[in-house]
C-alpha cells in the first residue's frame, strides 16, 4: 500500500507484539470490530469473516465507493475480508478449515445463534484444542437477560451510565459517543490478550467471554459504588465530586475551559492566583476529604473567579502554576491541536481503492515507534480467494464456496 504514514518510514524494528497470531473475526457493528482492529494494530493477522451483504457499518456514513463508508473505515484497518455464507455447508467447511490454522476465534453473535450455526465453543475447541475462543456477548449467561440482543444505547441505560446524568441533572442522557461498545471492545482486547498469554504458557485453548452489561456496569461502579462497597452500605452509591452539577466545563470571560485542581498544593496555588489565599483556610476546603464533602460550594467559589478572565489568560496562568487544565475542544478543533500535530497523531495514507485518507493514531507506541497501518480497510471479500487457496481449496472448490 502506498502510504505517507510516518510509521511506514520508521527505522526497521522487531516484529509487532502479535506477529504470527491469526484471528478469525466474525464480529460486526462496533463492539467486536473495535476490539479486533486493536489486535490488528498489534500485528495480528485479522481475517474478517463477513456474510454476503457485509458488515452493516459498511453502509454508515459518507463513502467514495460502495460498502466502504466512513464508520466502517474507522474500525476495520489492518484486516483482511473473506465472504462466507455460513448458512451453506460448503462455506461452513471453509470456516472449519480456517479454524484449523487460527489462534483466536472471536464473534459477537448471540449464543443461541452461534450454537445453531454449529460454531459454539465446545465444537470449535474440540476441532482446535489450542484455540482462544472469544465470545463477545451483551449479557453473561445464567441471568434473565442472557441471549437478548444488546446495543450501545440500551447498555448505557441498563449499566448506569445514563443514570449518572439522572442523578446529576434530574434527567437521564446518553454519552454522545458509542461508549458502551468501545468500552466493551477494550475489555474484550484485554481478555483475549490474557487468554493468549495463558495459551502460550500451557498450550491449551481458552474460552473467554466478555459481556457488555456486566463490563460497563463494573466500569461505571468503579468509583460510583462509593459507600455501597461496604456491607452494610455506609452511603448510597454515587461519587459526589463526579455527580456535582458544578463539575462541568467552566465558563470564562469568553468561552470555557476544563480544570481540575486536586491536591492541597494545587488548590493553594489556585487561590493564590485569584488573590483569595484565605479560602485555603476555610474549614470546608482544608483537605481533600473536606473538599469532597463540600464539592458544590468549592466549585461554586472557584467558578466565580474564572469568569473574570479569558480562556487564553486562564490556560496560561494555570499551566504556569502546574494546575491541570485544558481547552474545551470541538471535534473540529482536534485537527488543529498543536500537541496532536507535533506527535503526528493524524496519519495520512493512500488507500488502494479509497484514495487519500487520514486516521487518528492509537494510544500506543512500542519501542518509541507508533503502530503501522499495514493493511488498508478491506473491500468486501477482497481476500476470499487468496485465503481459501492458502487453506488448501482448489479452484473448483473455491467457486463452489463463493458462488454456490
Amino acid at each position: 500500500m502506498s502510504t505517507t504514514d510516518p510509521s511506514a518510514a520508521a527505522t526497521p524494528r522487531p516484529g509487532l507484539p502479535l506477529d504470527g497470531v491469526r484471528v478469525l473475526d466474525l464480529t460486526t457493528i462496533v463492539y467486536g470490530p473495535y476490539a479486533t482492529q486493536t489486535l490488528g494494530d498489534f500485528g495480528a493477522e485479522v481475517v474478517k469473516v463477513e456474510a454476503p451483504g457485509g458488515d452493516a457499518m459498511r453502509q454508515m456514513g459518507p463513502r467514495r465507493s460502495p460498502r466502504m463508508a466512513a464508520v466502517f473505515l474507522g474500525m476495520n484497518r489492518n484486516k483482511k475480508s473473506i465472504v462466507l455464507d455460513l448458512k451453506r455447508k460448503a462455506a461452513q467447511e471453509a470456516l472449519w478449515r480456517l479454524i484449523d490454522s487460527a489462534d483466536v476465534f472471536v464473534h459477537n453473535i448471540r449464543p443461541q445463534k452461534i450454537l445453531k450455526l454449529g460454531f459454539d465453543p465446545d465444537a470449535v475447541m474440540a476441532r482446535n484444542p489450542g484455540i482462544v475462543y472469544a465470545g463477545l456477548y451483551g449479557y453473561r449467561d445464567g441471568g434473565p437477560y442472557a441471549g437478548q440482543p444488546a446495543y450501545d444505547d440500551v447498555i448505557q441505560g441498563q449499566a448506569g451510565l445514563a443514570g449518572t446524568f439522572l442523578a446529576r441533572d434530574g434527567a437521564p442522557s446518553l454519552i454522545p459517543t458509542i461508549a458502551a461498545d468501545k468500552i466493551s471492545g477494550l475489555l474484550a482486547v484485554s481478555g483475549m490478550l490474557a487468554a493468549l498469554l495463558q495459551r502460550f504458557r500451557t498450550g491449551r485453548g481458552v474460552y473467554v467471554e466478555t459481556a457488555m452489561f456486566e463490563g460497563v456496569a463494573s466500569f461505571t461502579l468503579a468509583e460510583h459504588q462509593y459507600g455501597a462497597i461496604f456491607s452494610p452500605p455506609m452511603t448510597p452509591p454515587g461519587y459526589p465530586r463526579v455527580l456535582s452539577p458544578h463539575r462541568r466545563p467552566q465558563p470564562t470571560a469568553d468561552g470555557f475551559i476544563c480544570l481540575l485542581a486536586y491536591t492541597d498544593e494545587q488548590w493553594r496555588r489556585f487561590w493564590d492566583l485569584v488573590d483569595r489565599p484565605e479560602m485555603m483556610q476555610d474549614p470546608r476546603f482544608l483537605t481533600i476529604g473536606d473538599r469532597l464533602n463540600h464539592v458544590d460550594p468549592l466549585y461554586g467559589e472557584s467558578g466565580k473567579e474564572l469568569v473574570k478572565k479569558s480562556s487564553a489568560e486562564w490556560l496560561d496562568l494555570l499551566r504556569r502554576a502546574e494546575i491541570p487544565c485544558g481547552p474545551v475542544n470541538t471535534l473540529e478543533d482536534l485537527y488543529a491541536d498543536p500537541h496532536l500535530a507535533a506527535t503526528g497523531f493524524f496519519r495520512r495514507y493512500e488507500h488502494p481503492t479509497e484514495g487519500s485518507m487520514e486516521i487518528p493514531d492509537t494510544a500506543f507506541r512500542f519501542d518509541r515507534a507508533p503502530l503501522p497501518v499495514r493493511l488498508g480497510q478491506p473491500q468486501l471479500g477482497e481476500h476470499t480467494e487468496a485465503l481459501l487457496s492458502e487453506a488448501g481449496f482448489d479452484a473448483g472448490e473455491i467457486a463452489e464456496i463463493v458462488d454456490g
